[in-house]
């Protein structure tokens, strides 16, 4: 049935209205009927259904705060905004109400990584020169340096959307943004050299202190002073242990009670050494320290680290590969190794490469083409029982020390050592700081007649030696430290051992490097030519030579590697003994005499290890002088019978027959 719901000017359906008297034409179809009383109550239920008047537009705006003119004004800026963004959110509903159409809109634009993004709009971005992003943020009205994928930033921004949205952002979302913000510190911020504990800006060194405020000490050629905020950015890696503030007007001398240095040479290196590691990049000698239990090497060791550039572990292990010790160097300004029994072949020369500069690269985590790159130099200090570096290339870039054990009576506890060493370390590093305002004064003006291996190190230290001793103190013990080095190296290689006692009877000899083993396996006979130090083929032997041609030059020996000149393929090694080495011989082969290493004796009231008389059993007990035995001989092989040197070897060579020696100019090695 056809119902027509016109009204007429009753305000009532036409068809309905009694008032009117009118019948609609249209309804029941073409015939016109007059609708019955059941039939018009039918109609009247259906027109009610059929118009739902909507609320007055007054109580709208009462309950919404939406008039009707902004109610249309905001679903044409919504159509509008869906139909520009057509990437915003796909589904979105374009048939619902106002509030639909804005929630869809609102949560397109606002995800948790975009807020986070957002959020990150008060730090400060730029990138390493190895495109590493950072972030410089400010907290409490200082600045921090911190890497963009560091621990510390995520958790300052995990906290500023927690006080944003009152909730945890995924880590889907977290990671979104931390990607995208090192992408926009390495294209769209400006590059920033980033250092650690040591850095400099301009002709400034900076000194970061470590402190909760990030304060640093600023030192130039008119000296030093404790700033906030330095130009230096500086990053702060797990375990890194603040300085304490330095004093002025401390003494260098407060520093010797607390190390167990049995000369005033070995004192002398070892302030060089510590100077040397305030100073932003290298080289840095390797300070290596042996001698027996009890003799305070870690206590040494600690005490250095805690000196410059304190740790929560300030010794460790020896690391087992390259990452490892490559990873702690990115982590650290000095590195610690304590008790190592032995360095292998490959991490003495990646130490060669750690204290001179030099690269090193691994493959990135989950990935077939990046590499993690690390390019920089840092101090390194090695304690052992034995003298653990044996290879030439590593015992020239280090200060060989050893140490004196402590008598038992005279030790003191850890624990009341340490409380008197952190009362005087601010005034230790404060003259620390003194002397390198004069080696940066000086450091233009210095000049050496001769640079050993380490010219930048000698350079360095003697420009800053007048702070606190004469003019040529510094040169003069680190040479006679050199001359021993030499001395100890050679005897840990047998062949050069060999070579050595083979031409204390002639001046030149020439052959092949299969020529050469035979004479030196016969020379030192068959006993120690199955040792494992022993070279067993003649590419080993040139090898050893190779690597020990610098310091045999040093003692008087020259090898040289040819070729036949009638045999072309024939590779041809010559060694001369020459008439003078660096220093006047005392005899056939004798090495040159070193620098005496000892000019005053520590008594032990000079030093918080000991209450009473000195370590050294003899105020010249160590000094390097010339002698006459020589460390191998050559070994007779007319007679094979057994006797008391069956036991010796080219590395415990036989003992040569006793002479008058003056006591108090007696001097051995073992």
């Amino acid at each position: 049935m056809a119902v027509s719901t016109e009204e007429c000017e009753h305000a009532f359906p036409r068809f309905l209205c009694l008032l009117c008297k009118e019948i609609d034409p249209g309804v029941g179809g073409a015939v016109a009927t007059v609708p019955t009383i059941g039939e018009q109550n039918i109609l009247m239920a259906i027109a009610a259904a059929e118009e739902v008047r909507g609320p007055p537009d007054e109580l709208v705006a009462a309950h919404t705060g939406f008039t009707p003119h902004a109610v249309m004004a905001a679903e044409a800026e919504n159509r509008a905004e869906l139909e520009a963004e057509p990437g915003a959110r796909k589904g979105a509903l374009r048939k619902g109400t106002m509030m639909d159409q804005s929630s869809a809109i609102v949560a397109a634009k606002r995800t948790q990584a975009n807020v986070l993004v957002e959020l990150a709009q008060a730090a400060r971005l730029f990138h390493a020169p190895d495109g590493t992003g950072f972030v410089d943020l400010t907290i409490n009205d200082h600045r921090e340096t911190w890497p963009i994928r560091s621990k510390g930033f995520r958790h300052w921004l995990t906290r500023l959307y927690y006080e944003e949205e009152a909730g945890a952002p995924s880590s889907e979302a977290l990671q979104s943004a931390l990607n995208l913000l090192e992408a926009k510190a390495r294209y769209d911020a400006p590059e920033r050299r980033v250092h650690t504990r040591v850095g400099a800006f301009g002709n400034k060194l900076y000194l970061d202190l470590g402190d909760e405020a990030w304060r640093a000490v600023e030192i130039d050629s008119t000296g030093w002073r404790v700033i906030d905020n330095p130009p230096a950015r500086f990053r702060r890696p797990a375990g890194m242990l603040p300085l304490p503030v330095p004093v002025a007007g401390g003494s260098i001398e407060a520093l010797r009670p607390f190390l167990n240095v049995r000369s005033e040479t070995d004192f002398v290196l070892v302030v060089a050494w510590a100077l040397a590691c305030l100073r932003n990049n290298g080289p840095y000698p390797v300070l290596a320290l042996a001698g027996e239990q009890g003799s305070a090497k870690s206590t040494f060791t600690a005490i250095l680290r805690s000196l410059l550039d304190p740790n929560t572990a300030p010794l460790r292990a020896l690391p087992r590969e390259d990452r490892d010790l490559f990873i702690a160097a990115s982590n650290s300004h000095v590195l610690a190794f304590d008790n190592v029994s032995g360095l292998p072949a490959w991490i003495s020369d990646t130490l060669c490469r750690l204290a001179s500069g030099g690269g090193f690269a691994v493959r990135q985590l989950y990935t077939d083409n990046d590499e993690v790159l690390f390019d920089a130099s840092r101090p390194v200090i090695l304690n052992g029982i034995e003298e653990i570096i044996d290879r030439p290339d590593l015992a020239d870039r280090a200060v060989l020390l050893t140490l004196q054990p402590i008598p038992e009576e005279r030790r003191r506890p850890e624990q009341e050592l340490r409380a008197a060493f952190e009362a005087e370390r601010p005034r230790i590093l404060g003259s620390l700081l003194d002397a390198v305002v004069m080696g940066l004064r000086r450091l233009p003006e210095t000049h050496l007649q001769k640079l050993p291996r380490m010219a930048d190190f000698a350079l360095w230290a003697t420009a800053c030696e007048v702070a606190f001793w004469a003019r040529g103190t510094f040169l003069s013990a680190y040479s006679g430290n050199l001359d021993e080095v030499v001395e100890g190296v050679l005897e840990k290689n047998p062949a050069a051992v060999a070579l050595r006692a083979m031409m204390e009877t002639q001046t030149v000899w020439a052959g092949t490097a299969t020529e050469l083993l035979d004479a030196l396996t016969s020379l030192v006979g068959e006993r120690a030519a199955k040792t494992k130090d022993w070279p067993k083929v003649p590419n080993t032997l040139s090898g050893k030579l190779r690597r020990a041609a610098t310091f045999l030059r040093k003692v008087g020996i020259d090898i040289d590697f040819g070729r036949d000149t009638k045999r072309l393929r024939t590779r041809t090694i010559t060694v001369t003994r020459m008439q003078a080495a660096g220093a006047e011989k005392q005899g056939p082969g004798a090495s040159a005499a070193s620098a005496p290493s000892d000019s005053t004796a520590i008594t032990g009231t000079d030093n918080a290890f000991s209450a009473a008389s000195a370590w050294t059993q003899d105020a010249h007990a160590d000094d390097v002088t010339s002698r006459d035995d020589q460390i191998v001989r050559k070994i007779s092989l007319d007679n094979n019978a057994a006797d008391g040197a069956d036991g010796a070897d080219a590395v415990h060579p036989l003992e040569s027959e006793s002479k008058e020696v003056p006591v108090d100019h007696w001097t051995g090695r073992i």
